[in-house]
């Protein structure tokens, strides 16, 4: 099919049908340059899970980072219900997906998959538009600020060190967290050593985060996140469960840093649900978990309606331009693991020397990212 003709005015092409033609997917497993961990979890690889959705001779791209399973829910579940469906009616075919998996278990792993496929069309309707895709989703900003994330309970202090001063002061990020919460908080005297020795290298200008991936008890957290507080740290996330509202709630109520969660929300009633129950401080949502741009967008509507901020988690080149397009975004995760993937597949990518990435001074169409396949391929297992 060839693309729409432009408009006499050399703008955009007319909003003719645009049928989406092929999508497919493949996975990528990439280990890590050392075992990493937080809170609950250790791993020693990431596994990247691309969709890729096709129509007018361009093609778009978006991606999870999860099981490679999810590759197969979206050849097998997803390919179907969105080949045919307007490539220019993103929120239409998002809302099929939805539909088609109602017996299939959405929450996790297929909600996953339908996000990578709605970046993907996101992708594609800017590209056959011919348009940057923050500029199709509109800005609210100039640019979306991000805080440098890693610091795993794995790392010795070397490492951590090392990390922590290559945000700091080789790309002055002004905003930097680690891992706490070591063995489900078995042992909090580490947890606040290592805090200790992480302010004292970043120093006192520098914004200070943790991340205990719900590794504490309420009792628990409550008492490590006073301590935290003397040192300055602003920003306390997952400090219990994330399904844990009321502990959450009750947490935000005794301590002074913010409270963060929303990492693991699938769907956009888990988000209400959160706020709601006056859980956190500041919201966090995943695009590459929680349903892709459209449902991320309502995330942040449903946020500001509360006066309250959005954070979003990790993969940072998906959030980059969604990021953008909204007022009430407070920061964006710049992920060791992630940006380390998305740096050696994608050629485009962002730089946030100065603690900020600036989406809006792209000018290639859609999210302005062009797939490295030879290497790439190295690493494909799906």
């Amino acid at each position: 099919m060839t693309p729409p003709p432009a408009s006499a005015s050399g703008g955009p092409p007319p909003a003719t049908d645009v049928p989406v033609e092929a999508v497919s997917a493949a996975a990528f497993t990439v280990p890590t340059e050392s075992p990493e961990g937080d809170g609950t979890l250790t791993w020693d690889s990431t596994t990247m899970v691309m969709a890729r959705a096709s129509a007018a001779g361009v093609t778009g791209i978006g991606w999870t980072y999860g099981l490679a399973a999810a590759a197969n829910v979206i050849t097998d579940k997803l390919a179907d219900v969105v080949r045919g469906c307007s490539a220019l009616d993103v929120p239409a075919a998002n809302d099929a997906m939805c539909r088609a998996v109602r017996n299939a278990g959405k929450p996790g792993l297929v909600a996953m998959a339908i996000s990578a496929v709605d970046i993907a069309l996101w992708d594609l309707k800017a590209r056959v538009l011919g348009v940057p895709l923050v500029r199709l989703l509109g800005a609210a900003r100039p640019d979306v600020p991000v805080y440098g994330s890693g610091g795993f309970t794995t790392y010795d202090d070397k490492q951590l060190e090392e990390q922590l001063r290559f945000w700091a002061e080789e790309q002055s990020i002004p905003r930097v967290k680690i891992k706490i919460g070591e063995s489900w908080g078995r042992d909090e005297r580490r947890d606040l050593a290592r805090a200790e020795f992480a302010r004292g290298v970043v120093g006192d200008e520098v914004e200070f985060y943790v991340d205990a991936n719900g590794g504490y008890t309420r009792t628990q957290a409550i008492r490590v996140g006073r301590a935290l507080a003397d040192l300055g740290v602003t920003w306390f996330e997952e400090p219990v469960s994330s399904d844990d509202l009321v502990g959450l709630h009750e947490i935000r109520d005794a301590i002074t840093p913010d409270v963060a969660a929303g990492e693991y929300g699938y769907d956009l009633p888990y988000f209400a649900r959160m706020l709601n129950a006056d859980a956190v401080d500041c919201l966090q949502a995943d695009v590459t978990r929680c349903g892709g741009i459209t449902i991320w967008q309502r995330v942040a509507a449903v946020a500001e309606s509360l006066g309250l901020q959005i954070s979003g988690h990790c993969a940072p080149h998906a959030h980059a331009a969604v990021a953008a397009s909204v007022p009430n975004l407070r920061h964006l995760e710049w992920f060791h693991d992630h940006t380390r993937i998305e740096s050696m597949f994608f050629d485009g990518t962002l730089d946030p020397s100065g603690g900020a990435i600036n989406p809006c001074d792209n000018t290639a169409p859609g999210i302005g990212l062009e797939l490295r396949s030879a290497v790439a391929n190295r690493y494909r297992v799906a």
